[in-house]
């Protein structure tokens, strides 16, 4: 056979190949790979693509392995508890009972860092060091089997104030505190939204699992301090409409763009909120919205802490009724959440110290009792995740913390 005809005769077999053997491609891991499938016809499948669905082809790997509980059930844990000697203690209490999970402080309410961090890194000033090494931390965690949710307080900040105060609100040229002395920074101010995501990203690459972000708001009362203060509204100056909206919006976007900014980190998004919030149509003063967050973030975590509400939902002193006050609660909550379309994991925080303020006298005790109280009216009410919080980590024992099984 002449080198024309054998030319001729292969260009002809590959055409045959192409038409019998079509070649199909599958995306593994954001590569594409090419196989050989031997149908004898062509085929065609159309179906319609869900374009509202975000597609998400690489996510960051932090190496550890932590599954998600059957519901998260969770301690506070502070930067000194974590980093100190009774970690030890408190992992015992999780692993020797229902709890699962632990929230750490990585951002505490004054500002400063728990975590240490490089000598040259933007914030060396604001770190304190209670854990010396959070990955060990997270890898022990991860042995027992604890689920890990880094705490990030965002606009309570002590330390960005005094150290920025053109990203806080001033009075007479100072920065402003409230009574107990703290200082906020400015939600308006995207610097202060970037300066809080980055710790939340190193957060995700140490391995947390979640990141939940508290003081996502305004100073309380601020509605009755907005004229006696000085601060920018950044890109929110110009927007046709009046500051209390101003601000529920730019709490919203902070919270819409921390979740998607943390969206390559493959961490869940938690937001803490006022559990009042979710009563009113809107927080006039601290800009919290309780349906419009809840709709940005996997979970959305309620202060209900009886000792906390004043006379509401017809109980005169909801600290010495902790069922009753929790499953009002959840009945109101319960209510919002069904109308979203993007519904979030509720798992509220619930009381367990004591509340001595509120009395003249010897206040309610908070123990066995009264925590087991808190979470009956929970699960009676479908919401199965909760967490804990007793500011110095001291956690009543022999809790049953799943009294419904």
């Amino acid at each position: 056979m002449t080198r024309t005809n054998l030319m001729i005769t292969a260009s002809a077999i590959l055409f045959l190949l192409i038409i019998v053997i079509p070649i199909s491609t599958h995306s593994t891991s954001g590569e594409e790979t090419l196989k050989v499938s031997a149908h004898t016809e062509r085929q065609t499948n159309i179906s319609e693509v869900d374009t509202d669905q975000k597609m998400q082809r690489f996510t960051y790997d932090s190496g550890l392995n932590f599954e998600y509980p059957d519901a998260v059930r969770g301690i506070y844990v502070t930067g000194p508890s974590a980093g100190g000697e009774r970690f030890n203690k408190l992992v015992d209490l999780v692993e020797t009972s229902d709890l699962n999970a632990m929230v750490v402080d990585i951002k505490e309410d004054h500002g400063n860092l728990t975590v240490s961090v490089p000598e040259d890194s933007p914030y060396k000033d604001a770190a304190v060091d209670y854990i010396d090494s959070p990955r060990e931390m997270l890898e022990y965690l991860e042995e027992k089997g604890i689920y890990p949710i880094a705490r990030i307080v965002v606009f309570k900040d002590s330390v960005l104030a005094e150290k920025n105060p053109d990203l806080s609100f001033r009075k007479n040229g100072e920065v402003w505190t409230n009574n107990k002395g703290e200082s906020f920074v400015n939600p308006f101010q995207k610097e202060v939204w970037e300066y809080n995501l980055e710790i939340a990203r190193q957060a995700a690459e140490m391995g947390f699992q979640e990141i939940q972000f508290d003081y996502v708001r305004f100073p309380e009362g601020f509605e009755n301090r907005d004229d006696e203060l000085s601060y920018s509204q950044g890109d929110y100056k110009n927007e046709d409409m009046s500051n209390v909206k101003r601000r529920v919006k730019a709490v919203n976007e902070f919270v819409a763009y921390a979740k998607d900014e943390l969206d390559y980190y493959d961490v869940d998004v938690a937001v803490d909120i006022f559990g009042y919030t979710a009563t009113v149509e809107e927080a006039p003063g601290i800009g919290q919205n309780f349906p419009d967050i809840s709709s940005h973030i996997d979970v959305i975590s309620s202060m209900i802490y009886p000792s906390h509400w004043t006379s509401y939902f017809d109980i005169d002193f909801p600290d010495k009724e902790p069922y009753k006050t929790v499953k009002r609660y959840a009945e109101v909550e319960n209510k919002i959440l069904d109308q979203l379309e993007n519904r979030p994991v509720s798992r509220p925080w619930i009381q367990d110290f004591e509340a001595p303020w509120l009395y003249s006298g010897a206040p309610t005790e908070y123990g066995k009792v009264e925590v087991e109280a808190q979470i009956k009216a929970l699960n009676e009410n479908g919401i199965n995740e909760f967490l804990i919080w007793n500011a110095g980590n001291t956690y009543t024992e022999n809790v049953d913390y799943t009294p419904l099984d």
